[in-house]
């Protein structure tokens, strides 16, 4: 299945890998917007009931099955579910596994390159076979750094449940720059996949975000 997509990808892009990733990603993408969507309304709709959970949380302490009880009940009062953005997130969940897999395929990266800095390398591979001062590093370097600027801007812009341990916030703040080790350490192709998608998410975060407001 896997090879089948991969070749049809390559196909798609007129037999470069590098632009085979950038389409097929974005038009995964695309297609899970409804999804998207659907995430940020419930984010939304938690935002408006913050300071009525809030209430609840402090006035149920030691009663979790009422507190559970009140809380599904409130979200129900207001049209939605404790639980409405968890679905949208895993039925992405396969999609997105499957971008991967296209990115990292080792029949769609043989003799591929990004502006002449091979896709199957991982950074280590390229230093080692080109050197440090090189073309080829400087391509991975500039993937890196795009990565890095976009997990600071989504960072930056994260909006973070009321009431939160200050040690949850700030795992939560760190956790965008876990593209930036992926880009580091998986081949070139994954920190290409990884720069579209994330490009993506934070236009369509602030798109939704703004639109929800």
């Amino acid at each position: 299945m896997i090879d089948s997509l991969v070749t049809f990808v390559i196909g798609m892009s007129g037999g470069s890998a590098a632009l085979g990733i950038v389409l097929f990603t974005l038009a995964v993408r695309l297609l899970l917007v409804p999804l998207a969507v659907r995430q940020a309304r419930a984010a939304r709709l938690g935002r408006r009931l913050a300071p009525r959970l809030r209430e609840l949380r402090e006035r149920y302490a030691r009663d979790p099955q009422r507190l559970a009880e009140k809380t599904r009940a409130l979200y129900a009062e207001a049209g939605g579910s404790p639980f409405g953005g968890v679905g949208p997130a895993l039925a992405q969940m396969p999609f997105l596994w499957l971008m991967y897999r296209v990115a990292t395929h080792p029949t769609a990266l043989a003799g591929q390159d990004l502006l002449g800095a091979p896709l199957g390398q991982h950074l280590a591979g390229v230093i080692a076979h080109y050197g440090l001062i090189s073309w080829p590093v400087s391509v991975f370097a500039l993937i890196i750094v795009l990565v890095l600027v976009l997990a600071w801007w989504s960072s930056r812009r994260m909006e973070v449940p009321e009431g939160q341990p200050q040690a949850v916030t700030r795992i939560m703040r760190l956790m965008p720059y876990g593209s930036v080790l992926a880009a580091a350490v998986l081949p070139l192709a994954a920190g290409l996949y990884l720069l579209v998608s994330t490009a993506w998410t934070a236009g369509e975060r602030a798109v939704l975000t703004s639109r929800t407001a």
